[in-house]
Parts: structure tokens; sequence; C-alpha cells
């Protein structure tokens, strides 16, 4: 039998060589490593050897055979065998250590231990004997007291196997001879009393579960260990004391869509009328990426969100724009007005950075095509635009800026007849305050700003398009560099009107008209 098997593997082994997955020159038979890694059922017939190719001596070298990968994957296997012994070894150490101060390795300590209890890991690559007591097991829990009924001097040995951490398990153990658990407890981290917390749940160790919660309503818990307290205490069985720590991420009662708003127009009005302009910096952006960024329908985290409300975002934008109003009448009436020009000048500028931290809100979530409406029916603060100081009103043009970029790049999807009323009322602030725009604001991005103005213009019907270009052609000979550069578009617009004769080109007719829609400077 033998001699007939060394026959079929060196078949077997021939077979492979004409095949090309071992090279002749470098055969070494190992039956045990062939038979391991290489199964072939003896019904199957061996397929007919290839046609002959010949390979350039280069390629020769550099390819890797069969059976050189199957020893490489073989060399691989001590150092991966190296890395499980050293986790091992540490598991052991960190085992020996609560093993050392353990109650029950104490033989001066109470009774005789008469339970062996053998801890095994749930890939049984690791276990602990130890010897303990059935009366503490059956007096702290419930688990063992149902499995270790039998009374008298009866010695028992348990198993507990299928452990995914056998260190936290004897850990457990140890605990259930603590007389002070809270004290025993601190110190530690919340993970770790996480996974006491659900070992002791599962054993039925109520003084241990209790201990660890009271331990966990007391620490405080990054995010990342929120969601495990979550996860842990939802599992347990609901008592006063895990409502008491979840009370930290959940209210005693749901809230309302209306009480949510009334939080958040407390405190968007509280940044709108801070005081301080740097804490003030810094609680919109807090704001503005907790409303925005951080706050989706339904979270990775499972966690549902309520979002503010559009009647919320849109109160606010009614109180900024009054104000500017007030502001602008106070300012263009000095000698009516009772307040100083300088303080006017400074609640104009922030009301309008006010505004544009609101419109950037809505922008994001995509409730920003009511503003625009708002924002183009405001002839009366245009009005009065041209009367404002220079060096502040330039904040008011930053806000028709602001829409037109959103709308150049598919943010807010505005009405034709909205997109042009917006252009009519305040495109001439706009270029009047261009160049105020470019040599005050720090972050100004020139071609951001033009190419936002462009794209919103060539959305407009081809006659609207030619009276705003045209204006702006005028004005943009006389003015170079204190107006904005709209020559892309206006390229664009005139490939439109005399170059591309869509329609026209079909009929056959080589005459396109236009008709021309007057464009006034002042609405």
């Amino acid at each position: 039998m033998a001699a007939e098997r060394n026959k079929l593997r060196s078949k077997e082994v021939s077979n492979m060589i004409k095949q090309g997955f071992i090279e002749t020159p470098s055969i070494t038979f190992s039956p045990s490593r062939y038979i391991s890694r290489v199964s072939s059922p003896p019904q199957t017939p061996s397929p007919p050897p290839p046609p002959h190719v010949s390979y350039p001596q280069h390629q020769l070298q550099s390819r890797t055979t069969l059976f050189e990968m199957m020893s490489t994957e073989q060399e691989k296997e001590p150092f991966q065998n190296l890395y499980h012994d050293k986790n091992s070894t540490k598991l052991q150490q960190r085992i020996n250590e609560i093993l050392t101060n353990a109650p029950f390795q104490n033989p001066n300590w109470g009774e005789h231990s008469d339970v062996k209890l053998v801890v095994v890991s749930r890939d049984e690559s690791f276990k602990v004997e130890m010897r303990v007591h059935r009366k503490v097991l059956v007096n702290r829990s419930r688990f063992f007291a149902d499995k270790l009924k039998s009374s008298g001097k009866i010695e028992h040995c348990v198993e507990i196997s299928d452990i995914d951490n056998v260190e936290i398990y004897v850990e457990t153990l140890v605990l259930m001879y603590c007389n002070d658990l809270k004290q025993r407890l601190m110190g530690e981290n919340v993970d770790k009393v996480l996974s006491l917390l659900k070992v002791c749940s599962d054993v039925m160790f109520d003084v241990g579960v209790i201990s660890c919660l009271e331990y966990l309503e007391a620490v405080p818990w990054t995010e990342e260990e929120e969601d495990k307290v979550v996860s842990i205490l939802c599992k347990l069985q609901p008592n006063d004391l895990v409502i008491e720590v979840l009370q930290r991420l959940y209210p005693s009662e749901p809230s309302t869509l209306t009480e949510a708003n009334d939080v958040f127009l407390k405190v968007m009005s509280g940044v709108l009328q801070a005081k301080d302009d740097k804490a003030c910096r810094e609680m919109k952006n807090v704001i503005f990426r907790l409303f925005t960024v951080e706050e989706p329908t339904f979270s990775s985290k499972g966690n549902y969100h309520l979002n503010v409300s559009r009647e919320t975002l849109d109160h606010i934008c009614h109180k900024c724009i009054n104000a500017l109003v007030v502001c602008a009448y106070e300012v263009t009436n000095n000698d009516e007005g009772k307040r100083d020009p300088a303080d006017l000048m400074s609640e104009i500028s922030r009301e309008a950075n006010n505004l544009r931290w609101v419109v950037d809100i809505l922008i994001d979530k995509e409730m920003g095509d009511e503003f625009v409406i708002l924002w183009a029916n405001q002839a009366e603060l245009a009005s009065l635009h041209p009367k404002i100081p220079p060096m502040r009103r330039y904040e008011i043009s930053r806000i028709t800026v602001q829409l037109c970029n959103a709308i150049g790049r598919g943010l807010i999807y505005a009405s034709r007849e909205t997109r042009f009323s917006l252009l009519f009322t305040w495109l001439e602030a706009l270029y009047t305050d261009f160049g105020l725009m470019k040599r005050c604001c720090r972050n100004f991005d020139k071609k951001v700003v033009e190419d936002g103005l462009g794209r919103t213009i060539l959305t407009l019907s081809l006659p609207q398009q030619q009276g705003i270009l045209m204006n702006w052609f005028h004005r943009f000979v006389n003015k170079g560099d204190n107006c904005p550069n709209l020559r892309q578009a206006f390229e664009i617009w005139w490939r439109r009107s005399f170059i591309r004769q869509y329609a026209t080109e079909q009929q056959g007719s080589s005459k396109l008209q236009i008709t021309t829609v007057p464009y006034c400077s002042t609405p």
C-alpha cells in the first residue's frame, strides 16, 4: 500500500511539473507537505499536457511556483504563532497578577475550597483552573446557585466555555469575594467596568451589577464610550438605576419639535446679540457645525436628531433685515437720530454678518430658496444702500455675493423671475461695493465671486442676459478692476446669441432675432 501511495504521489507531482506549477530544477518532494497542501480526487483523470511554450530566461527566473508560494506561507506560520504566543504570555501574566491577591488563593481564607472551576476561551486556546468556594458562588450569583444546588460535602467540577474575555471573567469571580466593591472599582476605566458589568449580568451577580452601575453614574464618559454604555445597558433588565444612568443621554420625557425650536431660537438669539466679538465668532462656528455637519436626520451612531425648523431660521432672518433697515434709516437721517453714528455703523456690520451666518445654515440645509425671494424684495433697503457710508455698507453686498455663489453652484433652486429680481434689486449695489470688498474682506476670493455672479446671470433668459451683460460691459470698460470681471459670462452669452444657432440652423435660416430687455441700473 505504501508503495502504491508513493507511486500515486509521484505521478501527481509529475503532472504539476508538466503544467508549470513546479519548476523541474527545484524539486524537493515532501510527502507530509504535499498531503497537507494539495488534495486531488483520485477518480479525476489527469489533464493532457498543454502545448509547449518557451519563455525568456528572465521570465523563468521571475515566476513564482505554487510550491514556492506554499513554502512561503509555511515560513510565515512561525511568526504568526510567535505573535499568538506573546499575546497568550501577556494574558497569562495579567491573570496571574489577579490570582495572586485573590482571596480564594489564600489557604487560610474561610472554609475548604470545594469547587474546581475551569474557564475556557472561545477558541479553546486558553483556560484557567481555580479552586473556589461553593458558598460564595451560591450566595453571590443566582446563576451558580441554580447550577450548584446539591448540598453536603460534595466537590464540584464546573467548566465554563466559550468565554470572550477570560481575564474579565476571572476578575468577576474575585469581585464576588469583595465586601467593598465600590472601593475595588475605584480608578478603573469605563471600558473595563462595562466588561465587568456584562459578565456580572450574565452570571446574575446582582451586587456586582449595582456596583458597576453606580460607578458609571458617577464618572464622566467620552463620546466614544457613550455608545458602549448604551449598548450594554440596553441589554440589562430595566430598573431605576439603569434609567438613572441613561438620563445623562436621554431626557425623562421625549423632547418635542416645539421645545427643540425654542432652545434653538434662544441659542441663536444669544449668539446674534453677543457683545464680545471673539466669543461670538467661536460660538457661531460651534453652532454652525452642530446645526449642519453633525446633524443628519439619522446619524451613523443611530441617534435621531431634530432639525431646526425653517420657521425659526426665517424668523431670525426677518429680525436681522428689519434691524438693517432701521439702522439705514437712522444713518441717512442722522440729524434726527439719537444714536452715535459709529455705533450705527458697528450695528450694520454686526447685523449683516449675523444674516450671512444664518444664510449659510439655510444653504447647507437646502432651505435657501425662500430667503432669495425675501432678499430680492428688499427694494427699500437697496434704495438706502447708496446713502450708507462705504466702509460698512459693503457688508450688505456680501449677502448678495453669497446667494449668487450658491445659485451658481446649484445649491439654491429659485425661479427665473426670482433670480432676475435678485440681480435687478442688488446688482448695482454689488458693482459699487466690489472694489471695497476686494480691499477690506480678508477671505475675499475674486474669482469665486465672479464665477458665481456670471453663472447666475447665465441661468436667465437670453434677453435678460443681454440686458445685464451689456450694462456690465459699459461699466467694466470705465471702471476696470473696481468692477467684477464677467468676461467669461459675456463670451458665453455672445456665442449663444450670435454663433450657436440651434433652431435656425435646422430650418436653413442664418438669421437670429434677439429681443432686447432694457436693464435699468437702479431699481
